[in-house]
């Protein structure tokens, strides 16, 4: 788990060597434990590996410091965080066996033993422990193909000095990030925003991309699109390869609708194999050469994970959890106590105040590259924090879950909407008195009303209408146009599956582990999410509906599989609530109130030249009346505010006063 950086300048022109240290330098926070660089002549094929202030001994007294190297229009840099091989030879940028190759990779891959037993049996040798070598010589074998393989969660990028090619990929799923700016002559990438940011680029924002983030909470991340329009993301489940002064992007895994729902297991044979794919995805989250624990959160998804993670490892495991004592439904320590009883794992709390938080603010702002959306990813900062002054380098988490089993409220009007779309009257009478009855979320006419509208309209249509109606504009400007939206996807497929598919590939799952990754990453923690193993995502995707969702319950054949090793308390709990954090219903009207007031009054604000401000001065009112209807819409604008402030002084940040804190 590391961070990497990188210029290629394609014009020939020399790469600005204190650059590429810098942009390796604001990432320090991603990997303290090394720091390598190449530089590369392209034309002659001439590699420079090089130091940094911060690279092992090993490698200093063995390479040049990077900025007395010959000039180059190639350059790396990378971080690294040991998780894997903690001996030097695990170092990057690492090479293949005859030189040919070079690479940075931030990432693991999960059965790197086994790929590593096949390419021996072909004839392949090896140097090193690492899963870094594994891809090296995947990737000599197999070419792009070598990414189907693969096991894991990835960024990387690998220098072809003999083809002069070079090669970018990104994991299926995006749990590991790819930043990149490209003009035609020039090519940069990083693990992180803030690096691109560095260089002398233009800074023009993507105006309808932050509309639709604020509008919509899912939405912070979205295809290639960042906040800046010469910024992209690599997506996830892609690659770019860049020959001959060309710059060639692909996609190269998709989840295939022609699978959905198309399996003809049983019910119970479904279950058995859920749970045997489960066990395995925690089994090869557990290869380590550091200590790994784990986030707990009281629920399903992370009791599930530990419960099953004590059986792959001597040591006792080290959890964490963050917990408030404003409401009730904020304090999840009753629920972790159960786990604790059941594992015999070691049970470690948090509880962030809103002073924390207000001091932090920016300072998390500058990790995250984004706004803070929602106070509860400041829960997750600060348990990573926690983990990383415990030691612990590895956290399992449980992302993904919710997202392809049905466990949002949404994913329910889907299924309802499917049984009437698909006249199962009968089913859709046995089960949905149930629903109606027991789901404690919405209210019995919203219920009704949201059905009817899935009935009627498609995926892309319902965002389109959540977001021009749902909340007020907050902009000047209109931006709630259809195509901004043209990323969901209507497959004819059944409602739930579309909808699942969209939370997977385009919305929730996607920004959800831009804050994973860069949370974790803040306080050098790698975080691994067991259910995002691809064979999981596969066989949950091919399964019928009514496998997913039944009466009043989501996640149905997950309850099901997990009932033995969970306790029966946290299976039957109905009371759960997803990412609960007291800032926006509690915070917001106490002392971080002096935030709010101090950014609608502040004359940055005011000129900011983008704001409706009539709207939003109306919204807030209605808040400090007691209205908590607007309380997120509020918190997102005081944040995006808040990233404003911050990304405007970058580079003039010194790395020191936010990497040392």
């Amino acid at each position: 788990m590391c961070g990497i950086a990188g210029i290629y300048n394609i014009d020939k022109s020399p790469v600005d060597r204190e650059l590429l240290v810098q942009m390796t330098k604001i990432i320090r926070h991603r990997g303290p434990d090394d720091e390598g660089y190449l530089l590369v002549e392209t034309g002659s094929g001439r590699v420079s590996h090089c130091h940094g202030e911060d690279s092992i001994d090993f490698v200093k007294t063995r390479t040049s410091h990077v900025l007395n190297s010959e000039p180059a229009n190639l350059g790396f840099g990378f971080r690294r965080l040991s998780i894997i091989d903690l001996s030097p030879s695990g170092h990057q940028p690492m090479s293949s066996a005859d030189g040919s190759l070079w690479i940075v990779f931030n990432g693991e891959i999960y059965n790197y033993l086994e790929l590593r037993q096949e390419l021996l049996a072909i004839g392949y040798q090896f140097k090193t422990r690492s899963d870094t070598e594994v891809i090296l010589n995947a990737y000599t074998e197999w070419g792009e193909t070598c990414l189907q393989k693969f096991n894991g969660m990835w960024a990387f990028a690998i220098w072809d000095n003999n083809h002069r090619r070079l090669f970018c990929a990104r994991d299926r799923f995006g749990i590991k990030p790819f930043a990149y700016y490209f003009d035609g002559k020039n090519f940069v990438f990083g693990s992180e925003i803030k690096q691109i940011l560095l260089n002398p680029i233009n800074r023009i924002l993507n105006m309808p991309m932050i509309y639709r983030s604020i509008k919509l909470n899912s939405f912070l991340c979205y295809g290639d699109e960042t906040y800046f329009e010469n910024i992209k993301v690599l997506p996830h489940g892609h690659y770019i390869v860049i020959e001959n002064g060309e710059l060639r992007r692909r996609k190269y895994y998709d989840l295939d609708p022609t699978t959905f729902e198309a399996s003809n297991l049983s019910y119970g044979e479904a279950r058995e194999k859920y749970l045997g794919i489960f066990n395995d995805a925690v089994r090869l989250r557990m290869r380590s050469d550091v200590e790994v624990g784990s986030a707990l959160s009281g629920g399903l998804d992370s009791s599930a994970i530990v419960c099953a993670a004590v059986n792959y490892t001597a040591q006792k495991i080290k959890t964490f959890t963050a917990f408030y004592t404003e409401d009730e439904r904020f304090d999840e320590r009753k629920w972790v106590q159960l786990v604790g009883e059941r594992t015999g794992c070691e049970l470690n709390f948090v509880s962030p105040t809103q002073d924390d938080v207000m001091a932090d603010f920016e300072r998390i702002t500058f990790f995250n590259d984004y706004p803070i959306v929602g106070s509860s990813f400041f829960s997750q900062h600060y348990v990573m924090r926690l983990a990383r002054q415990t030691n612990v380098t590895v956290l399992l988490d449980g992302q993904g879950s919710d997202e392809m089993l049905g466990g949002y409220n949404h994913a329910f009007y889907r299924y309802y909407a499917d049984l009437l779309r698909m006249k199962r009257l009968k089913k859709f009478c046995q089960e949905y008195p149930s629903y109606i009855k027991y789901n404690q979320k919405g209210s019995v006419s919203a219920k009704l009303f949201k059905t009817f509208l899935v009935w009627w309209f498609k995926e892309s249509k319902l965002y389109y209408q959540e977001a021009r109606q749902m909340f007020p504009n907050p902009f000047k400007d209109q931006y709630d146009k259809a195509d901004l939206f043209q990323n969901i996807q209507d497959y004819p497929v059944s409602r739930l599956s579309n909808f699942l598919y969209n939370q997977m590939m385009s919305t929730s799952v996607q920004t959800l582990l831009h804050f994973e990754d860069r949370n974790s990453m803040a306080h050098s923690i790698e975080s691994r999410v067991p259910f995002l193993d691809y064979r999981l995502v596969e066989l949950v995707f091919n399964l019928p509906s009514e496998y997913k969702i039944r009466g009043n319950l989501g996640k149905r054949i997950h309850r099901d599989a997990l009932g033995n090793i969970v306790p029966s308390e946290i299976m039957q709990r109905k009371d759960k609530i997803n990412f609960a954090a007291p800032g926006e219903n509690y915070w917001l009207r106490r002392e971080m109130r002096k935030i709010v007031d101090g950014i609608f009054h502040s004359e940055n604000f005011l000129s900011r030249g983008i704001y409706n401000y009539k709207t939003l001065n109306r919204i807030y009112k209605k808040y400090m009346r007691g209205d908590n209807y607007y309380a997120n819409f509020l918190w997102k604008i005081m944040a995006l505010e808040q990233w404003f402030e911050v990304y405007k002084k970058i580079p003039e940040y010194t790395v020191t006063k936010h990497i040392s804190g």
